[in-house]
């Protein structure tokens, strides 16, 4: 009778072990097939893809030195969605040291490219003297630097628009923010959106600041949000990424009550299928176009399509500065977790 719970064991145990294999197994498959991907500390975390000419900007800015910013702006010309994105990575460095626009200001008065740049600096400087906690959780002290530095900013805006390219959106769009922060009424923001759309109805930028502007958590509502997103995402030609904006509005509405299966759902598969086309039809140097792929990613890898996601997951790899890992305490971590996830389930799909 001792025989039978002998037997038992022993089958457990060749079960086990046989898992300990195959589960060693696929690791080293993992490790192999996984050699180009970059562990956590060589992630970055400020750009979400590589950039050399912003890189080159921002080394020159940390020196004081303001000509290289200068003439990458200048060469931009009408590519308005290149325009904004500099404009931000310029005007961030301004926050943390102004001297340099300063002395360009100084040397070139009335630049339509320092002016805009500084405009967009006082509304950066105003969201971090804001800081990001809760309302609740804000000092009056803080909303006060917050609010009078955003005031500063209009005026300067209206300037930068003045001095700008009739057809350049850049002193409009930069401005929702402001907007935003300062509870502007619905249609004074129809108003703005009107002079952006105007002249370029199809910016990525100006959607994306647009949309954070129609979230319930500041001066919209789900409903509002999901409309303006689908709206844009339905009007815009093929390639300009605005189908990226519904299932970023899904992910802000959804992402932290969903069931690991809400990502599965057909609504949501349709809303990632419209995104991947956008993707392959845009033009390969959008400015923004990694930014899309890193929440492609992300819903892909949780939906369990583990080989496309994997794909996505390598075009982007040494970068995190994007939606949704700049939400999470360390961005780096977590963006290696779920595309490791990702490798090692595309493994185990190519050999069942």
């Amino acid at each position: 009778m001792r025989i039978f719970p002998i037997l038992v064991l022993a089958v457990m145990l060749f079960f086990w072990l046989r898992n300990r294999r195959r589960t060693a197994q696929l690791a080293r498959e993992a490790a192999a097939a996984g050699a180009d991907l970059l562990p956590q500390e060589r992630q970055n975390t400020e750009r979400a893809a590589a950039d050399p000419e912003a890189d080159t900007v921002t080394a020159a800015l940390a020196r004081g030195a303001w000509e290289p910013a200068a003439r990458a702006l200048a060469a931009v010309g009408t590519d308005w969605e290149r325009r904004s994105y500099l404009v931000g990575i310029i005007s961030a460095r301004a926050v943390e040291d102004d001297a340099w626009l300063r002395a360009w200001q100084a040397a070139r008065p009335d630049d339509p490219d320092a002016a805009v740049v500084d405009a967009s600096a006082k509304v950066l400087l105003a969201w971090e003297l804001r800081g990001g906690r809760w309302a609740k959780d804000t000092t009056a002290e803080q909303f006060a630097g917050f609010h009078r530095v955003l005031r500063q900013a209009r005026e300067d805006f209206e300037r930068a628009a003045t001095l700008a390219h009739p057809d350049d959106p850049t002193p409009y769009l930069l401005q929702i923010p402001l907007y935003m922060g300062l509870g502007a009424p619905h249609d004074a923001l129809r108003e703005l959106w009107a002079e952006v759309t105007a002249r370029a109805p199809y910016h990525y930028e100006a959607h994306w600041r647009a949309l954070n502007y129609w979230f319930a958590k500041w001066q919209g509502s789900a409903e509002l949000s999901r409309d303006f997103a689908l709206r844009a995402a339905a009007t815009a030609p093929r390639g300009s990424l605005l189908t990226m904006f519904p299932l970023l509005d899904w992910y802000e509405a959804n992402d932290d009550e969903a069931p690991a299966e809400a990502y599965g759902r057909p609504e949501v598969t349709a809303l990632v299928d419209a995104a991947l086309a956008d993707v392959a039809a845009a033009r390969p140097d959008h400015p923004r176009l990694a930014e899309v792929r890193h929440l492609l990613a992300y819903f892909l890898a949780k939906a369990g399509r583990h080989e496309a996601a994997l794909i996505q997951f390598r075009l982007v790899d040494g970068h995190v500065g994007a939606v949704p890992w700049r939400y999470y305490k360390n961005p780096a971590k977590v963006f290696c977790a779920v595309r490791d996830k990702a490798l090692k389930g595309a493994l185990s799909e190519s050999r069942s």
